[in-house]
């Protein structure tokens, strides 16, 4: 039985940072569509893109210092229907430009576009600030976890991420040709309700009161750039930091021009073909890091 609520916990985790890859990925074969219907520029669709990741980058320092004084639990649910409310606004983007640009600034269609473009940027820095729960995540399984269970537990965050990234821009793409591309936000949306619901029935708090309070008490060291500095000067912490940085910086330039591209001469691809072959990087990426690697090592 005890087994059994582990594996549940686990998968509830799993789903929360399944949604929130899913999130992020759904979009990326949809830009070109936006570029071409608002006028965005290229650095605009960029900024898109990069605005989820920077609010993530804010908001999961935040997330993690709040799960440690209110516990993982509400924080996680708080997390999750901010990322309902993003993928809602998102899917809302055009209607709302539309309808307020309209009475805002009459048949101006440059600054209707405008309108909606910065609901598009709002709705993913919403997501993002909200949607940045891996680390409250990562906390959670630490604290269910026996330690020589937990690489195996933290694997599926891993898998999660994989597979965030393999079913996301192949939803964005396949409902957003057929079906409007509105539609893969809504679905998001409510596969991110779905798991708002599950984590409230199914997922107890892992850390008790008392736990809280020593974690909430205890002294955490300040960010400074110049302790930054003395870690990369370590061996073995320098190299790695900048191997991975630039593969992130690869990657994620990778992940904002691709559409765009694959949209012009010569590829020439709808947003459901797009969506498939990101798709296929994601299938590519989930058999490197779960197999290939390890075999390597």
């Amino acid at each position: 039985m005890r087994d059994a609520a582990g594996r549940n916990r686990l998968l509830t985790i799993f789903l929360v940072v399944f949604v929130d890859l899913l999130g992020f990925s759904l979009i990326l074969p949809l830009l070109p569509y936006y570029a071409e219907e608002y006028g965005a520029s290229e650095i605009t669709i960029g900024l898109l893109t990069a605005s989820y990741a920077a609010a993530q980058l804010i908001g999961a320092p935040i997330l993690g210092r709040l799960s440690d004084q209110y516990g993982r639990r509400p924080v996680l649910l708080v997390s999750i229907a901010g990322t309902a409310l993003g993928f809602l606004l998102l899917g809302l983007a055009e209607v709302l430009g539309r309808s307020v640009g309209v009475a805002l600034f009459g048949a101006n269609m440059a600054a209707i576009n405008m309108l909606v473009i910065t609901l598009l940027f709002v709705s993913r820095i919403l997501d993002g600030l909200t949607g940045g729960n891996i680390s409250v995540a990562q906390a959670y399984i630490s604290d269910v976890t026996p330690p020589q269970d937990r690489s195996k537990a933290f694997g599926l965050i891993g898998a999660a991420f994989g597979l965030g990234f393999i079913i996301g821009p192949v939803v964005g793409g396949v409902l957003g040709e057929r079906f409007g591309y509105a539609v893969p936000a809504f679905v998001a949306m409510a596969i991110a309700t779905i798991n708002l619901v599950a984590v409230y029935l199914f997922l107890p708090e892992s850390v008790t009161p008392e736990q809280r309070a020593e974690m909430t008490h205890r002294p955490r060291p300040a960010f400074s750039f110049a302790s930054l500095w003395t870690a990369l000067q370590r061996p073995r912490v320098g190299p790695l930091f900048h191997i991975r940085f630039f593969f992130g910086m690869a990657f994620s330039m990778f992940q904002s021009i691709f559409a765009l591209y694959a949209a012009g001469y010569p590829l020439n691809l709808s947003v459901e073909q797009t969506g498939l072959v990101l798709g296929y990087v994601g299938v590519l990426s989930v058999i490197v890091q779960g197999f290939a690697i390890g075999r390597l090592a």
